[in-house]
């Protein structure tokens, strides 16, 4: 009895140390940022572009780049992007909507390039917002387009939710953070340890403007069925572009993905006349009309 006793408390020992651990060391898991000296210098071979910083109302500095397109512009993307390095490295993909006329602005989160200040789920949403007012300032909202890509889909989910920008993208998106980190710690108690639980599900229900959600058929970090789960939130103004044979980090590389992305940011919403289509038809059971 003695001997069983002994191995349940080790066990529960080790389980509360795992748990601890967990809640302490998840951002070190969960993010993998690319610090940069003030006196970076950010360069892009024929990008035209304009750095700036955004001081928060508890002293951080939220760094960004601006990406400007040759012609006129049509609007702004704010690219929010994944959970590592900068964007140093991440300012290579705005050409793929600058070459459309396209202004970029991408920002790096908190501990993340020149950003500075102490990282919480609520710091980031709190900034995004402030830096989501400042280009509403300078352009209409419905100028504004969200590109919210893996880490950076959670964020652009909370943003649209709560304004009315032209247009929200997801690339590789999840359901929550909580259901991510869950393949890979399945017997703890995410719920109550996970500080950046992230429910893009929850904020999805919210948005207003059309949502387009890209994703690969072959992800192996965020599997493609948690995009069609998403699609069905809000089904009406939700579209689904599968890459097929995508991964979680080569969309890019596909042909398929530039034609989609041409495809929405050239969109314009308008309402579908359903009238003499064949919506309402049901199949006959009858073997004789298929």
């Amino acid at each position: 009895m003695h001997y069983w006793l002994s191995i349940l408390l080790i066990i529960i020992t080790i389980y509360l140390a795992l748990s601890i651990a967990l809640y302490y060391l998840q951002d070190y898991f969960l993010f993998k940022p690319e610090k940069l000296p003030d006196d970076f210098q950010f360069y892009y071979e024929n990008q035209d572009i304009e750095e700036h910083n955004l001081e928060t109302r508890d002293g951080a500095i939220i760094n960004g780049v601006l990406f400007k397109p040759k012609g006129e512009s049509k609007g702004i993307v704010l690219y929010l992007k994944g959970n590592s390095k900068s964007i140093k490295g991440w300012g290579k993909f705005a050409v793929d909507f600058t070459r459309h006329d396209y202004t970029v602005l991408m920002v790096d989160y908190r501990g993340f390039g020149k950003s500075t200040g102490r990282r919480s789920q609520k710091a980031i949403k709190r900034d995004l917002q402030v830096v989501y007012n400042k280009i509403k300032e300078q352009t209409k909202e419905e100028r504004i387009i969200l590109y919210g890509r893996s880490l950076g889909s959670g964020f652009a989910a909370k943003l649209a939710s709560i304004n009315n920008p032209r247009m929200l993208v997801l690339d590789a998106p999840y359901y929550s953070l909580t259901k991510v980190t869950a393949r890979y710690a399945p017997f703890m108690p995410l719920s109550i340890l996970i500080k950046y639980p992230l429910p893009t599900y929850k904020w999805l229900k919210y948005v207003k403007c059309p949502i387009h959600i890209i994703h690969g058929t072959n992800d192996q970090l965020i599997p493609f069925k948690t995009s069609v789960k998403l699609s069905k939130i809000n089904p009406k103004i939700t579209r689904l572009y599968p890459v097929i044979d995508g991964g979680h980090k080569n969309l890019n590389n596909f042909e398929s993905y530039h034609k989609m992305l041409e495809e929405i940011l050239n969109s314009q919403p308008k309402e579908v006349n359903l009238e003499g289509s064949s919506i309402n038809v049901v199949h006959s059971s009858k073997k004789s009309n298929a």
